[in-house]
């Protein structure tokens, strides 16, 4: 035992006792959090009882229960008993609330009562950032995510699974039934019991059944037929794999294509990306400063609508078109072999052959205000190549009104041949961080509105950690003190 490094006595008195502030290192991101805080003016982003009252119980200071769960998310201690307990033995967290210990409700209360304010925190370390000018490059890649909400799947609700579960409740009854008229037919003492076991799970089964009715109307009667028990708020989504789903929300986040920084971030109950292009470039051209920004996105984002309204707003969208078009499997001709003359207004098909805008009676305006047909009967009629391009007896191509922009935005990506590859690179792996820190469960407050704060303080944590690791402790703190 002599020959290992021994430790001191765990009785043994000191004279001079070890200062706290000597066990927290000059470069150690809790010092960070203390500067970021106490620089924050926390009466003007919000937050309650920032001003202290003459009278009565003192409260917490809002600063101290902020640099709590700040701490605890840069080292993924996000829940607030958890945090009680490490005020309670983490040496760390001592020296930042100079040994002040709140309880779990109070903790638990302030994330919850100070929604607005702490999303105002997150936006004011994306200031600094810019100040720091780590947004130079005016690209920013946009993506949604989905993650888990407190909701189970089976206090998830839809009129498809109430249909599922009534008939699943329903094969289970008549195999019940089944099984105790052949019950009744062995009289025993064995058949006695087990006719008495049977009856009894007839008798839930149908009460189950009531229940399943009652959530039926009430599925029906929802804005968007779907009702959560758990997390009212909480919608079941589809994911990339298929056949499979989950009950959560849309996370949307718009990244930094140069240092990876979180600029904008945004947290939905809609499942779909269609309609996130124009808000999510918006957030970040404002968090960003920048007034022309290009913005990446797959094709969840395609929406001419979407693309047309970024028209004038200083935003370039580079988004990939989708072909929706069935002709590349039949072994047909696509939309794509097919060219536009703008000067000319019409399309070259591979045949040489040019097809022109229909009329008033051919142009199907009646379907669609939006779309223009163009069409070419005569040289249809007699073209070699017509069994590769139509069934039909006309070729008809459609065009809509806008699809101009969508021809810019096609451009703008032929000239950056790496742009998804650049957006995958840089908004996919921020998801993946975010999902591990936050473990099986994801999220752990219920409702949109909490949920939002949660968010900004993974993000905030995530953000943190990226720029120790770009410009380190010691810059940062001086650029906040500046």
């Amino acid at each position: 035992m002599a020959r290992f490094i021994a430790g001191e006595d765990r009785r043994q008195s000191t004279l001079l006792p070890d200062c706290l502030d000597d066990y927290v290192a000059a470069d150690n991101p809790v010092r960070l959090v203390d500067v970021f805080v106490d620089e924050l003016d926390l009466a003007t982003l919000g937050f309650a009882r920032a001003v202290p009252e003459a009278t009565g119980r003192p409260a917490y200071d809002p600063a101290t229960l902020l640099k709590i769960y700040l701490y605890g998310y840069l080292n993924r201690v996000p829940s607030s008993r958890r945090l009680e307990r490490e005020t309670q033995r983490n040496i760390e967290l001592m020296w930042l609330t100079g040994r002040l210990m709140p309880d779990f409700k109070t903790l638990a209360d302030f994330r919850k009562n100070n929604g607005p304010a702490i999303q105002a925190t997150c936006a004011q370390f994306v200031v600094l950032c810019r100040r720091l000018n780590q947004f130079s490059k005016a690209v920013v890649a946009i993506d949604g995510s989905k993650f888990k909400a407190v909701n189970n799947r089976d206090k998830n609700f839809t009129v498809a699974k109430v249909a599922a579960r009534l008939a699943q409740v329903e094969a289970s009854v008549a195999r019940y039934l089944a099984a105790l008229d052949r019950a009744d037919r062995q009289p025993s003492d064995v058949a006695e019991a087990r006719t008495t076991r049977l009856t009894e799970k007839i008798t839930a089964l149908r009460e189950q059944m009531k229940d399943l009715q009652a959530m039926r109307q009430q599925v029906e009667e929802a804005p968007d037929q779907q009702v959560s028990l758990t997390d009212p708020d909480a919608r079941s989504m589809a994911t990339s794999g298929k056949g499979t789903g989950i009950v959560g929300y849309n996370v949307q986040a718009a990244v930094d294509a140069e240092h990876h920084l979180i600029v904008a971030h945004a947290v939905t109950n809609v499942g779909s990306d269609r309609a996130q292009l124009v808000p999510m470039g918006l957030l970040a051209q404002e968090a960003t400063g920048c007034t022309t920004l290009t913005v990446l996105a797959d094709r969840g984002y395609l929406n001419g609508d979407q693309v047309l309204a970024c028209e004038g707003s200083g935003l370039l969208p580079c988004v990939p078109k989708t072909l929706t078009s069935g002709h590349a499997k039949l072994g047909l001709f696509t939309g794509q072999d097919f060219i536009y003359d703008a000067e000319k207004d019409h399309y070259t098909c591979p045949a040489g052959q040019h097809l022109t805008k229909g009329v008033a009676r051919f142009d199907r305006r009646a379907e669609d205000d939006a779309m223009d047909h163009y069409r070419n009967p005569a040289a249809c009629a007699g073209c070699p190549l017509k069994p590769r391009c139509t069934p039909a007896k006309t070729r008809r191509v459609k065009r809509w009104v806008h699809e101009g922009v969508l021809d810019a935005m096609q451009e703008r990506l032929d000239r950056m041949p790496d742009a998804m590859l650049i957006r995958r690179q840089t908004v996919e792996h921020p998801f993946g961080t975010l999902k591990a820190w936050m473990g099986a469960t994801h999220f752990l407050t219920r409702t949109l509105a909490k949920l939002r704060t949660e968010m900004s303080l993974q993000v905030l944590a995530y953000n943190m950690k990226r720029m120790i690791r770009i410009v380190g402790v010691g810059a940062l703190i001086s650029a906040i003190r500046a």
